[in-house]
């Protein structure tokens, strides 16, 4: 649904896989085989991936001001403990943190991939729209990082359109 370009570098990872599920119309990219594709995934994995979107989309929530309740699971953190990494450092001296085998599992790449966002202090700017029948995620390139929609053309414009006509009556 965005109207702007991908997330960059590694979160355009995360922002793919938050938006294989369409929760307007509930067509899942990871039913197909060319879904799967994408992703490296095979029919097995499927129900760990969904896990794993889900989980990121909540947290893609949190950025955007949504914070689950607090006896809410939260289990992002658990999953990632679980993704096999390690430092390299080459030979400029550039350190970066990579998954331990490969190819690397889905949950490894997303674990590299967050912690590379957060240390370009990109993470928290991708976030999920405040839509209920959207919670698309997108990358917040506003200025002030104050986005509240992936598309303001139509999540933005139809918020607003029952705003305005709630308080007409």
């Amino acid at each position: 649904m965005s109207e702007k370009e991908s997330a960059p570098g590694a979160l355009a990872l995360i922002e793919a896989l938050v938006n294989t599920l369409d929760i307007e119309t509930g067509a899942d990219m990871l039913e197909t085989a060319d879904g799967r594709a994408t992703f490296g995934l095979t029919e097995p994995e499927v129900p760990d991936a969904r896990v794993l979107r889900e989980a990121l989309r909540t947290a893609c929530l949190a950025h955007a001001g949504h914070h689950p309740p607090d006896d809410a699971e939260f289990p992002l953190d658990r999953l990632l403990a679980e993704a096999p990494l390690r430092v390299t450092v080459d030979a400029a001296g550039a350190a970066a943190l990579r998954p331990v085998t490969e190819p690397a599992g889905l949950t490894a790449r997303v674990a590299a991939a967050i912690a590379t966002a957060a240390a370009e202090g990109t993470w928290a700017r991708l976030k999920a729209c405040e839509a209920e029948d959207c919670r698309w995620a997108y990358y917040d390139r506003s200025p002030a990082g104050r986005r509240r929609w992936c598309s303001m053309s139509v999540c933005g414009a139809r918020a607003k359109m029952r705003t305005y006509r709630a308080k007409r009556g």
